[in-house]
Order: C-alpha cells, then sequence, then structure tokens
C-alpha cells in the first residue's frame, strides 16, 4: 500500500466538508474559496511525497492543478507534471488517496517514467515558432476538425516554449506555441502548436477557443430574474453573488458595462441591445447555479470567480464562443445582426468547455476532442433542464431554437446522433479522425440511453426513439443520475489522453463511487449498446 504522510493543518481545515460548501461562509466557517484554497494547499503539499510514493524519476516533479474531496475524506488530487523544470504536454495524473493518507488507486495520461536522452534543442525558440506560424498557414481556407470553421487569417506567434511532449508512446522534447488568427466566420482563433524541438515536426495541435458554428434565429429566454448591483442611482449588470459575473456591450477591451436606471433589461427584441444581454447574463447565472447546486462547484474554474459575458461581437457574427484565455463568452448577433447567438443549452455547452480545461484537460482532436464535445453537450443540456424556462422547455435537443440548420430542426439530437447527417451512434475504431462535433454523438448517444433509456417514446413532449448496437433493450437510470457519473468521471478519473474505451471504465468506476451495482451495470450496458465494450 503506497502512503502519504497527512499535512495536519489543511486537513483539519476540511474535516467535514464536502469539495466545496454550497452554504455562505459564517463566523469562525471557513468560505467556499477558503476551504477549496486549503484542498490546493493540502495537494501542493503532498506533491513531492506523492511524486516519491509514484516512483517518479528525480528529475519529474508535480504541479497542483485541481482537488476535490469526497464526503468520506477520500480526496482526488489532479497534477500536471515537470520534467528538468519544463511542463509536461500529457503527463497529467490524478491521485485518488483515502482518508488516512494511503494511495488507492492513479489514472495517468502517460503511465511511464519519464526519460529523455538531451535537453539541448536542435531548434531555436525563432524557428520553432515560425514553423509552428507557418504549419497554421498552411490551413488557410481548409475546414478542419479542430478550427470548425475554416481559418482566414494567421496573426502573431507567441514566443515558444521548450516542453516536454508526453501524448505519443516516446517522450521527447518539443515545442509549444499560440498562433493567433481569425476564422472564417469572424471567430478568433488561438492555436496551440507542439513541434519536434529536433525536426520541427508538428507533433499535436488544437484551439484554445471553442466554438459551435452556426447561424441564429433570436434570443428570448423569457421573463427572468437578474440579480445586478446598484451604485448611486444606476444599476449594473453586474452578479456579486456569482462571482462578480457581469456582461459587456461588446468584444473588445474596455466594452462597456450594461446599466440602467430603472434595474429592468430589455424588452425581448433583438433591437433593443440589453434583450441579448438580458440571456447572456441569465445563461451565465443559471450555469454557475447548476454547478454550484449539483455539485458544490464554485464557478467554471472552482475558484469563485464569475465569466465576463460579451454580447454584440463582430459584424453579423453567427457564432458563439468560450475563450479560457480572457475567461469569458462572447456572442455575435447573426445574420445581418438581428439574430443574437444566445440560446441556454449552447451557451452552457460553450462555458462547459471551460469546465473541461480546468480539470481533465481534453484536447480538442481525435478521441478526446469527441468526448470534450460530448461533455459540453451533456452538461449544457443538463443546465437547460436545471433552468425549465417555459420560453425554452428542456430535451435532449441541442441548439434547437437557433436552426443552425437552416431548415428548422436541431443542430445535434442526442437519442439518436445520426439523425442530423454527420454525427455517429456508435463507436468504431476510425471514430477519431471525425471532427470531434461528430464523433461526439457516442457520448452523446451513451449519456441518453443511460439517462432515458432505448426505443421510442415521448419525454417532456417532445418524441426520442433510440437504437442500440446489440439491439439490447435499456430501462435507463434518470438523468440526474447519468448527469452525476459523468462529471464525476469528468473532474475525478479523464486526462489529456482519455477516448471512450477509457472513458467507459472512468464512467463505470465513478458509478461505483456514487451508487450501487444496478447503476455500475447500466453504465456498462449504456456503454456496449453503442458498441463500447
Amino acid at each position: 500500500m503506497l502512503t502519504v504522510g497527512a499535512v495536519l493543518s489543511a486537513t483539519a481545515l476540511l474535516a467535514g466538508f464536502v469539495q466545496v460548501a454550497a452554504a455562505p461562509a459564517q463566523a469562525g466557517v471557513p468560505s467556499a474559496v477558503q476551504q477549496y484554497d486549503a484542498l490546493l494547499a493540502l495537494a501542493e503539499a503532498q506533491a513531492a511525497p506523492v511524486a516519491g510514493a509514484l516512483a517518479l524519476g528525480d528529475r519529474e516533479r508535480l504541479v497542483v492543478k485541481d482537488v476535490v474531496t469526497d464526503a468520506d475524506g477520500t480526496r482526488h488530487l489532479r497534477y500536471d507534471r515537470t520534467f528538468a523544470g519544463l511542463p509536461v504536454i500529457g503527463g497529467d495524473l490524478v491521485v485518488h488517496q483515502r482518508a488516512d493518507g494511503s494511495i488507492a488507486s492513479v489514472d495517468r495520461a502517460f503511465a511511464g517514467r519519464l526519460s529523455l536522452p538531451s535537453l539541448a534543442p536542435k531548434l531555436s525558440a525563432d524557428r520553432a515558432a515560425a514553423g509552428a506560424a507557418d504549419a497554421v498557414r498552411a490551413t488557410l481556407g481548409a475546414n478542419t476538425a479542430q478550427e470548425g470553421a475554416a481559418l482566414a487569417q494567421v496573426g502573431s506567434a507567441g514566443e515558444a516554449q521548450l516542453v516536454v511532449w508526453a501524448g505519443g508512446d516516446t517522450p521527447r522534447l518539443a515545442y509549444r506555441t499560440v498562433v493567433q488568427g481569425v476564422r472564417t466566420d469572424g471567430v478568433p482563433s488561438s492555436r496551440r502548436v507542439i513541434t519536434d524541438a529536433g525536426t520541427g515536426a508538428v507533433l499535436a495541435s488544437d484551439d484554445a477557443v471553442r466554438t459551435a458554428t452556426g447561424t441564429g434565429t433570436g434570443v428570448n429566454v423569457g421573463a427572468v430574474t437578474l440579480t445586478t448591483t446598484q451604485t448611486g442611482a444606476t444599476y449594473q449588470l453586474k452578479d456579486a453573488t456569482r462571482g462578480n459575473q457581469f456582461t459587456v456591450d461588446g468584444g473588445v477591451p474596455g466594452s462597456p458595462l450594461f446599466t440602467s436606471t430603472t434595474n429592468i433589461w430589455g424588452n425581448g427584441f433583438p433591437s433593443n441591445r440589453q434583450s441579448a444581454a438580458v440571456d447572456a447574463q441569465f445563461d451565465a447565472a443559471a450555469t454557475w447555479d447548476y454547478f454550484k447546486n449539483t455539485f458544490g462547484r464554485n464557478g467554471i474554474r472552482n475558484n469563485g470567480v464569475g465569466i465576463t459575458s460579451r454580447v454584440h461581437v463582430g459584424n453579423s457574427l453567427t457564432d458563439l464562443y468560450w475563450d479560457d484565455t480572457c475567461y469569458c463568452m462572447s456572442y455575435g448577433d447573426g445574420p445581418s445582426n438581428s439574430k443574437p447567438m444566445t440560446e441556454l443549452d449552447v451557451a452552457a455547452h460553450e462555458m462547459s468547455h471551460g469546465i473541461t480545461a480546468a480539470t481533465a484537460g481534453l484536447p480538442y482532436s481525435g478521441e478526446p476532442g469527441g468526448l470534450d464535445e460530448a461533455t459540453s453537450d451533456i452538461l449544457g443540456t443538463m443546465v437547460e433542464w436545471y433552468a425549465n424556462l417555459q420560453a425554452d422547455p428542456p430535451d435532449y435537443l441541442i441548439a434547437e431554437k437557433l436552426d443552425f440548420m437552416g431548415n428548422g430542426t436541431p443542430l445535434r439530437y442526442m437519442d439518436k446522433p445520426s439523425k442530423d447527417g454527420y454525427s455517429r451512434d456508435f463507436w468504431y475504431s476510425g471514430i477519431g479522425t471525425l471532427d470531434p462535433h461528430y464523433s461526439s454523438g457516442v457520448g452523446n448517444h451513451f449519456f441518453y440511453l443511460l439517462s432515458e433509456g432505448s426505443g421510442a417514446k415521448v419525454v417532456n413532449g417532445v418524441a426520442y426513439n433510440s437504437p442500440t448496437a446489440d439491439g439490447s433493450t435499456l430501462l435507463g437510470i434518470g438523468r440526474d443520475k447519468a448527469a452525476a457519473i459523468w462529471y464525476r468521471a469528468l473532474t475525478i478519473y479523464f486526462t489529456s489522453t482519455t477516448n471512450y474505451r477509457t472513458a467507459r471504465n472512468a464512467t463505470v468506476a465513478a458509478a461505483r463511487d456514487l451508487y450501487g451495482q444496478p447503476e455500475i451495470d447500466a453504465v456498462a450496458a449504456a456503454w456496449k449498446a453503442v458498441n463500447v465494450n
């Protein structure tokens, strides 16, 4: 049994707390943010002992990224790894630690001990950055899986950072460069390119900006209540109860915060600039509330900090996107600037990309990219069910109000993903070559089957008919249990290299943690029904 010595001060502070408590701070009781900071301090203090217990090399170090504590005191310490001071891309791991400090198990993106023949790059950082920019420039006009829309313009390349690439079978010295650009739909691009430090060959790339491309048909969450901030006789669209989340008018630095003298916002019509802001502010609040009240998560990064929402971005921008670098949501106004892109499930989908980035760190390519998209569809759908708006009744359809397809149909269907003409219902060996928006169908289908079961049925007024790969008949365990299992797998077991096979194992483990044998069996059966065995 591997054992790590306890850090008594942090452990004593955390005793009795479950991840992050939902209740407000009281006199003498640590706040949610203080509790989380204490958890991080605990994980940081145990980084070196954990590295020793895992028999990592003497040049390897663990850097704490996230930590979760269960009700029984079990801790899940998520670390990134460094080698000789260099970040290790694909070296992340999660240590599952019992309350007594012993290690129960470990999930690793890269299982071996790191070793490199040399830390001297053959290419200079300048040459590596130029090569990364050239590689991105070569994709101009290409509609690739990673970008979602064709790249229209390449801007500056940041300084190339020397890293260790552990995303393949053999670790190697590499450079990481961020190349800025703009896509054909007007959405900014922030390409993260990994190149070999010896040859300059591109080893991997993805985009830090997550999007859901399409056209909008309007913005209307109906009559909602907003928490605002009053300063003198002026009200601000800023929510101090949810990490000071706020909404601004425009997508450039210095865009003004929405204000009002009446505390009555918008009129439901796109011509009123406040109407889109009402939706954006409500979308952010509903997403915050779902994760806080359901999982105890205190904001996207679990640090008590709210996001910035930016509406009326660009000119006729037919998209919305989450940008992890500015910790913000941006919404275009659609064709002719008349159809703001602010539907709740799509907005929550985009914000959920931020949660994935803060936890599992799934890259936006291959099967991990499909799981990233599926995670956002699943969690975005659950936010919609949580909000239960009369103006946007919850369902298992994605972006059904925005008419992305131009024919009045939803963008995606969770009960039978192939209904969109592109997504896949079942796993097969080449699914990782698809655009993540389409390979996500396997995860979406699994979630629907686990929630509602197979066959024809009507749920909340919508007709569904979900097939199974093996001809089985499934009953479903309910969406709340299914979402709890997925969220725990994401935040506790998924790593940056998780694929559908390992996602199956992670969700089985999550079901075992949370429930009992019936739920474990249901998870296994739902995966089998989408051909993941």
